[in-house]
C-alpha cells in the first residue's frame, strides 16, 4: 500500500511571479529579484512584491496626491516611486518640480511633470540611480477608491450599515419598503 500524501498545503496563495506575460515586466522582475536577493534592501523586496500584484492592488496615483505627499517636510529632492500608474488631475493647477519613477505615466500627466521641469524615470533607470532605494519615497494609491468597494460590508438594510445596494435606480419605487420607512413596518 502506498502512502496517502496530503497535497492541500502545496499551493501557496501568495504570488511569486506576476500573472502577466508582459516581457518588459518579466525583465523588471528578474532585475528586482536579483537586487532583493543580493542587496538585502527592504525597498527592493517591497518593489518586487508589488510588481507581482494584480492591477486592483496597484491602484493609480493622481498628480494631486503625488504633490501633496511630496510637499511634506524632508521630502524635497527625493524620488517618488510608484509601482503602478500616475494619472493627471485637472483639479490641481500648479505642480512643482517632481522626480518620479513609475510603471506607467499617462500622456497628460507626463506632459505636465516635464513642463514643470520634473524628471520621469523607469524602474531599470532607478535601479542604476538608487540600487538600494536611497533618497526615494515609496507611494501607493488608495485601494478602496474603486466603486465596487462601496458595495462591500454588512448587508444594505441592516441597522447602521452604509453599504451601497446593487439597485437598478434610486427613486421612490426602489428599495423603499419594509425597513426603509416608518409607514412600512419599521425603519432601520
Amino acid at each position: 500500500m502506498g502512502i496517502d500524501i496530503c497535497h492541500k498545503h502545496e499551493r501557496k496563495p501568495v504570488r511569486n511571479k506576476p500573472r502577466s506575460k508582459d516581457v518588459y515586466l518579466l525583465l523588471l522582475v528578474k532585475l528586482y529579484r536579483f537586487l532583493a536577493r543580493r542587496s538585502g534592501s527592504k525597498f527592493n523586496k517591497i518593489v518586487l512584491k508589488r510588481l507581482f500584484m494584480s492591477s486592483n492592488n496597484r491602484p493609480p496615483v493622481s498628480i494631486a496626491r503625488l504633490v501633496r505627499k511630496m510637499k511634506l517636510p524632508g521630502r524635497e529632492n527625493k524620488i517618488a516611486v510608484i509601482v503602478g500608474s500616475i494619472t493627471d488631475d485637472l483639479r490641481i493647477f500648479e505642480i512643482p518640480k517632481l522626480r518620479v519613477c513609475a510603471l506607467h505615466v499617462t500622456a497628460r500627466a507626463r506632459a505636465r511633470i516635464l513642463k514643470a521641469g520634473g524628471e520621469i524615470m523607469t524602474f531599470d533607470q532607478l535601479a542604476l540611480k538608487a540600487p538600494k532605494g536611497q533618497n526615494t519615497i515609496l507611494m501607493q494609491g488608495c485601494r478602496t477608491a474603486r466603486e465596487a468597494h462601496r458595495h462591500f460590508g454588512p448587508a444594505p438594510g441592516v441597522p447602521h450599515s452604509t453599504t451601497k445596494p446593487y439597485v437598478r435606480s434610486k427613486g421612490r419605487k426602489f428599495e423603499r419598503a419594509r425597513g426603509r420607512r416608518k409607514s412600512r413596518g419599521y425603519k432601520n
